[in-house]
């Protein structure tokens, strides 16, 4: 099927890098050894989202598409498929970015955060410039999520993708960064007067933010 693609994917790169079923053998071949023999549910899992992202790509719609591709990347996700799974996600981004959804642009930003970081920790020992590339990439998705974080429609999700994005730039080593993004959601759920000093000190509980 050819299918469009806000980046400009040629047809064939697009069809190998999503077969309608995945195969397990190309699966494997993206997952590290260790993880090669997970529970079938994982793979069932990415089998449902492969359909519903055949069944989105008939009618192309920017919402549709960019959900069902964020779900095969969390997919590839769970099976430590780094690569593709942030392939997907910046396809995803495209098609939100199409759409104007600030809200799903953000949540596929805070997942492409999450897997660059994930891919640089991954790399750190073995691959020293491979990680440092992925830790800017970490930092560019961070910057563009908290960023547009603004612009989302509810105030508790801003908190929330502040605090998430926070944890990302902390395993990062940007310690001030990952307190500054704190301080800023505790403005948010406390007032503007709450300092970087009281987001260091009540760091455990942001976890989970709940105004008191």
């Amino acid at each position: 099927m050819h299918r469009i693609d806000p980046h400009g994917t040629t047809p064939q790169k697009d069809i190998a890098m999503h077969p309608s079923q995945p195969s397990p053998t190309r699966t494997e071949a993206l997952m590290p050894a260790a993880n090669a023999m997970l529970p079938s549910r994982a793979r069932s899992a990415l089998r449902d989202a492969a359909a519903a992202l055949d069944l989105a790509e008939r009618y192309q719609q920017p919402l549709e598409m960019s959900l069902a591709l964020a779900q095969m990347a969390r997919c590839y996700r769970a099976l430590q498929a780094l690569q593709p799974a942030a392939l997907y996600l910046e396809r995803a981004l495209g098609w939100a970015r199409m759409l104007g959804a600030a809200d799903q642009a953000v949540e596929i930003l805070c997942l492409l955060a999450e897997t660059s970081c994930s891919t640089a920790e991954l790399h750190v020992r073995e691959d020293s410039r491979r990680s440092h590339a992925a830790l800017e990439r970490t930092r560019d998705w961070a910057f563009e999520a908290t960023s547009l974080a603004t612009h989302v429609a509810d105030p508790q999700w801003e908190i929330k993708v502040l605090l998430r994005i926070s944890d990302v730039l902390d395993r990062c080593g940007d310690h001030d960064d990952a307190v500054e993004l704190q301080s800023r959601a505790m403005r948010l759920m406390y007032g503007p007067h709450t300092g970087p000093d009281a987001a260091a000190g009540a760091q455990p509980d942001l976890q989970n933010p709940t105004p008191g």
